[in-house]
């Protein structure tokens, strides 16, 4: 779930007068380069004052941190927990497990607060694998019965590693705090065991807030939204990380409507929003093509960053409202708000393309060339977002060039969606005969949206025997649906093939495929769906760090 950052005796110790007025990134490189003009690099103290400014107190400084983390050629433990601390509570944890590799190779022994950032890294991540490494390590290095490190095993376990060994680290002795109580009860509830997490948060000798916040947002994960409002109505002592729970869980079990409602709420209740809820709020007014309400939330962001300063505006930010402007098609809006961007990452380009590929599909491609022009290495993403583009605008060649751009020259081999996108450009052409053995010649296995795809292309163009092998290959993979019959029927109609027509009818009620009541196949812009499926989950990268 998500939290606040917290406030503990390291965030707020006493620190020299300098550290304390460096507030900035501008201030924070101006010290920087004081210490390497008068020779303070090789002073660990002073370094580690540098190092934990950039990681923890001054906003938008982390990529700096690791930078200076990669040049600093002496390390202490200190130094390393204050850049893996940073890590963990950005939204980009897993530069944590990485820097804990680099921290073992260059022979910094860890202490008990190292394993605490890298086991909440990994739980973050759900990186099962290295957190049972880490957990071997803890063993190792003789930190098991520390309180600190058991509790962040237990968030580890419970979140998504041995519910089991969870439970026996909570038994044994963890049972006195309050992180351990919240840890079991959210890994109770993740795993759709809310029964069980109800009963433990019933037991649990002291709520605090955090307790009831994990409750509330277990039983939106397990989609339970009676019980997360009940929750919710009886917590007479809600923060805003409360409230965010509630925006974030409607919006994730497609209630973005009553997300913005209960925005609504907690506006009338004095609350006011931070990072998190925009984000969420941005969300729910691009699934629900609210760019009025997107504007405003727009206009609050302007306001807050330049004026009052209380929230720090980041790149997710205005990546978020570029998503959203293109998902309401106000391209000329997302568009104004990248190119007032300070500071691009990936995810920038990648919204805007993506973005525009369905809206303005010349602009989307012409952006994946100034991306290339500005060096920017892309990633599956991307080609996804420029291969959509050509397949909307009829660009069949650059489509292909496109795709074997992405594996001779920047040697990413494409996932499934990358050839269903390839499908549905050579179907839009009319290009059956091509799209056909495109699928028939791929190196994985076409899953069922390659073959739906195909079959529609057909139904399009009247392709009967094209359309029915396709219909028999879904069959095949026991992933037909009543709307791929109606798409066979139509073909065979729209050919006078009415014999044709009987025939699909009658497989359709011998197989038992049912028809949802009332559902219309042009109930939802194709389009959109398409999009939703191939940016529904981003493919794993392929670096990501295994620890041995």
């Amino acid at each position: 779930m998500i939290r606040k950052q917290t406030n503990d005796r390291t965030a707020n110790r006493r620190r020299p007068q300098l550290w304390q007025s460096c507030t900035n990134l501008r201030s924070l490189k101006q010290i920087h380069a004081f210490m390497v003009v008068n020779g303070l690099m090789t002073n660990l103290s002073v370094v580690g004052e540098l190092i934990y400014s950039a990681s923890l107190s001054v906003p938008g400084a982390l990529k700096h941190a690791h930078k200076l983390f990669d040049d600093i050629p002496k390390l202490n433990a200190a130094i390393c927990n204050h850049v893996m601390r940073g890590s963990a509570q950005s939204l980009k944890p897993e530069k944590t497990v990485s820097l804990y590799t680099e921290m073992e190779k260059r022979g910094v022994r860890p202490d008990r607060y190292t394993f605490t950032f890298v086991l909440k890294a990994c739980s973050k991540l759900e990186w099962r694998s290295n957190g049972f490494a880490i957990h071997g390590k803890v063993v190792r290095h003789g930190f098991v019965s520390n309180n600190y490190v058991k509790n962040a095993l237990i968030l580890f376990h419970a979140n998504c590693g041995d519910l089991r060994i969870a439970s026996e680290l909570f038994d044994d002795s963890a049972r006195a705090h309050k992180v351990a109580w919240s840890s079991m009860t959210s890994g109770y509830a993740k795993r759709g065991k809310i029964d069980e997490a109800l009963r433990l948060f019933d037991e649990m000798p002291e709520k605090d807030q955090v307790a009831w916040n994990v409750m509330i947002t277990g039983c939106l994960k397990c989609k339970e939204m009676d019980k997360a409002r009940e929750l919710f109505d009886r917590f007479a002592e809600k923060d805003v990380v409360t409230w965010n729970a509630m925006i974030s869980g409607y919006v994730n079990c497609g209630y973005s409507k009553e997300a913005l409602s209960i925005f609504k709420e907690m506006r009338d209740a004095g609350e006011h929003p931070d990072v998190v809820t925009i984000l969420s709020l941005l969300s729910a007014c691009a699934e629900l093509g609210d760019s009025e309400t997107g504007k405003r939330l727009h206009l609050y962001i302007l306001e807050t960053a330049s004026v009052s300063r209380s929230m720090y505006v980041g790149t997710p930010v205005w990546n978020a409202l570029i998503d959203m402007y293109a998902k309401c098609g106000r391209i000329d809006s997302a568009i104004e708000v990248f190119r007032g961007m300070k500071e691009r990452d990936l995810s920038s380009w990648n919204t805007l393309i993506v973005g525009l590929a369905l809206h303005n599909a010349e602009g989307s491609i012409e952006m994946f060339e100034e991306m290339q022009r500005m060096k920017v290495w892309p990633n599956e993403v991307t080609f996804i977002g420029v291969i959509l583009a050509c397949s909307h605008s009829g660009r069949v060649d650059e489509g292909k060039r496109y795709f074997s751009l992405m594996r001779d020259v920047y040697s990413i081999e494409p996932n499934i969606k990358h050839y269903g996108c390839m499908v549905d450009m050579l179907g839009r052409a009319g290009l059956l005969d091509e799209a056909f053995m495109f699928v028939e010649s791929m190196e994985i296995e076409p899953n069922a949206i390659v073959w739906r795809t195909l079959l529609g292309s057909c139904r399009i163009y009247g392709n009967v025997e094209l359309g029915k092998y396709a219909n028999e290959k879904l069959m095949s993979l026991r992933k037909d649906e009543s709307g791929d019959y109606v798409l066979l029927s139509n073909i065979y109609a729209s050919t006078g093939q009415w014999e044709g027509v009987q025939r699909v009818r009658k497989m359709f009620d011998d197989t038992g495929v049912k028809k949802p009541t009332g559902y219309s196949l042009i109930e939802e812009d194709s389009d959109k769906l398409m999009m939703r499926y191939l940016l529904s989950s981003e493919p794993e990268s392929k670096s990501r760090v295994r620890i041995r």
